[in-house]
């Protein structure tokens, strides 16, 4: 099934009326590389929230608590703490076509019952850490090539299952899923199930595999569903069946008449995040012109939302957003050539338990509730 437009707003099928709270970051024209946040992520609790940007640096908010003198402020988040992860060396970085940044963060649960964390360091690999060993890796997942020139993919995303900790999933460029059980194998070079939705031979042009290619994989949190994006859409997949998707969210089907210059301004390549709210039943996903995209998988409504500095009045309410793809263009549509690629939410997050919302605008955090949050 395929997402349709609409103007509703996603809370488990409740309409709901997101409004600005908070953004944090500079207000500069010209930004540095290196203050480009790159990835986002609540905590467990929700109570903190953590960015990691590509100069190494990484930023924890810490959520208020009500306050009496200040009855507004609960629910605002306050840097907590700042530590640098790593010294980025970006001459020696530059001349070897190297971009360092922090890719993921991933908060660890208060039991420890999980003990492992999964790196993916040259794209081909995917190494397993144990906390207490800092020294070296275990390698579970190698799909480098004897030959080189025989490669045809790379490793994407890969996540662990939320409650069977010997179930992973990894993404690869081509668009297919790999799922694996370490219990099986402590190599995993044999997956358990793979995730592949048949293209159609027809529609097949230059672009499909680029397009294709899976950016970011999530397992809902009752690990039953995973969800994938890829350049246009955000599929949901029921773990139980590898054939097709359950749901299909088109996120900017818009854009598939402008392949070509997307392909040569590189966009194409860039790579969106997606995120679940806490009851499973919408989720998130960034887009172009800082525009973000909601979806509800029980009434199949959706809405296009904006991070942008000019409604970032308190408790300013949010307007949904909607993009013209040609013909006469209604009024308060953005046209499709006048969006800015340059502005991009890749990076995405929603509270666990609350409706509230953390979103990646260049080197800004903007963070949003719902009006009777």
């Amino acid at each position: 099934m395929a997402g349709a437009g609409g103007g509703g707003c996603p809370s488990g099928g409740n309409d709901l009326q997101w409004c600005f709270s908070q953004v944090k970051g500079a207000v500069d024209e010209d930004v540095a590389e290196a203050d480009v946040i790159s990835t986002v992520e609540f905590s467990h609790s929700g109570d903190l929230l953590a960015t990691g940007d590509k100069g190494g640096r990484v930023v924890i908010f810490q959520r208020e608590q009500e306050n009496k003198s200040r009855p507004h402020s609960r629910g605002e988040y306050n840097v907590y703490s700042t530590f640098q992860s790593h010294e980025p060396e970006f001459d020696y970085l530059k001349s070897l076509e190297i971009e360092e940044k922090i890719n993921k963060i991933r908060w660890l649960p208060r039991q420890s019952a999980a003990r492992f964390l999964l790196s993916t360091n040259d794209d081909l690999r995917i190494n397993l850490w144990h906390l207490e060993i800092t020294d070296r890796s275990f390698n579970i997942v190698d799909i480098k090539p004897a030959n080189m020139e025989e490669l045809t993919e790379v490793i994407t995303a890969a996540e662990f299952h939320p409650h069977q900790c010997n179930v992973l999933v990894y993404s690869s460029s081509k668009g297919t899923i790999r799922l694996c059980d370490m219990r099986s194998s402590a190599l995993c070079d044999r997956h358990s199930k793979l995730f592949e939705e048949p293209g159609d031979p027809s529609s097949r042009s230059f672009f499909s595999e680029i397009i294709s290619s899976v950016s970011d994989v999530k397992f809902s949190h009752s690990g039953r569903y995973m969800m994938t994006r890829d350049y246009l859409s955000v599929k949901v997949w029921d773990l139980n069946m590898e054939s097709r998707p359950v749901e299909t969210h088109q996120v900017h089907e818009y854009l598939r008449s402008k392949l070509c210059s997307l392909y040569e301004n590189d966009c194409i390549f860039d790579k969106f995040e997606c995120c679940w709210n806490g009851s499973d039943s919408a989720i998130m996903t960034g887009s172009y012109n800082n525009f973000f995209r909601m979806f509800d998988r029980t009434t199949w409504r959706d809405v296009t939302l904006e991070a942008s500095r000019e409604n970032s009045k308190p408790r300013a309410s949010l307007k949904p957003r909607r993009v013209c793809a040609g013909g006469k263009r209604k009024k308060d549509e953005v046209s499709v050539d006048s969006l800015d690629f340059s502005k991009k939410i890749l990076h995405t997050a929603w509270h666990p338990a609350e409706n509230i919302i953390a979103v990646a605008a260049t080197n800004n955090l903007y963070i949003f509730q719902d009006k009777a949050n």
